[in-house]
């Protein structure tokens, strides 16, 4: 179970109910979740009742009753990036889904986070696909996940074939294909899907871009790259080129958002990843 500080700024008094909805972010859902809780909600170490009058400086505290229900596996190994009492930033790598499925019940990085913080809820705020690599924002909770919602910037950098040049954008709509439950492709009817990019250098062979997304559709990079010509190296799904790089070349390298326990900005990096650098190495360029 998760504990939360939260420091009152108001004018006045006002049921600490409605300063909670209002001001702290904290839905009325997990409102009626801390009410069931013993000490769900304090001041002083004194229970509080959503009706209780609160006050700018009051500190309340929240229980939040999390817990993580995916089967641990203390045999997983994850770099850890950052890490507060509401958030966890690591470094996935190649090979590893996010989530349980079928295929892989135990491998994932929910069955790492699992047996390393039993007692937190788990919520990917950002969903690489199995094979994309790079920083991967895990929320304890319920709460922390709802701050972050919309409020995280990322940037990517992928390597596709030579011959892109400059900076673009693709606007086009993805959905799902037909009689598939994996691959996506451009469709009138889709959902709108927008990624920018930009070339960060051009190499005789390949190129490698930085990009960023407006909307977080499944696979959007993969699907918007391959759809103008330029399908991701080692991308099988998408046409890309796998002869000299085994899993799709995608990289989250940078991340920007605002600590929900904090309450401070950070950015964070992470490395390409040592498939994805040796194609730079090349030209000493590093990311």
């Amino acid at each position: 179970m998760s504990r939360l500080q939260i420091t009152v700024h108001c004018d006045g008094e006002m049921p600490l109910g409605n300063y909670l909805r209002k001001y702290a972010g904290i839905s009325a859902q997990m409102i009626k979740r801390l009410k069931a809780v013993p000490d769900g909600m304090t001041r002083n170490g004194q229970h509080l009742r959503t009706v209780d009058p609160v006050s700018s400086g009051d500190i309340i505290f929240l229980h939040m009753p999390e817990v993580c229900k995916h089967l641990p596996n203390t045999a997983l190994r994850l770099s850890v990036v950052y890490e507060s009492s509401q958030i966890l930033v690591c470094d996935k790598p190649v090979g590893m889904p996010v989530h349980p499925s079928i295929l892989h019940r135990d491998d994932t990085l929910a069955n790492w986070f699992a047996a390393q913080y039993p007692d937190c809820g788990f919520h990917a705020v950002n969903r690489l696909d199995r094979n994309t690599s790079g920083l991967c924002l895990i929320a304890k909770t319920a709460y922390a996940a709802n701050f972050l919602r919309n409020g995280v910037q990322k940037r990517y950098y992928a390597l596709v074939g030579a011959g892109l040049h400059g900076v673009g954008m693709v606007d086009a709509p993805i959905a799902r294909a037909q009689a598939s439950m994996i691959t996506r492709c451009v469709r009138a009817d889709g959902k709108p899907a927008v990624t920018h990019y930009r070339v960060i250098e051009e190499m005789p062979d390949c190129t490698l871009l930085e990009l960023t997304l407006e909307t977080g559709r499944t696979h959007q990079i993969r699907v918007h790259m391959a759809h103008i010509g330029y399908p991701l190296l080692g991308d099988d799904l998408y046409g890309g080129d796998c002869s000299r790089i085994q899993a799709h070349a995608l990289h989250c390298g940078s991340m920007t958002l605002t600590d929900p326990a904090a309450h401070k900005i950070i950015t964070l990096q992470a490395p390409l990843r040592a498939e994805m650098q040796a194609f730079l190495n090349r030209k000493d360029i590093t990311i």
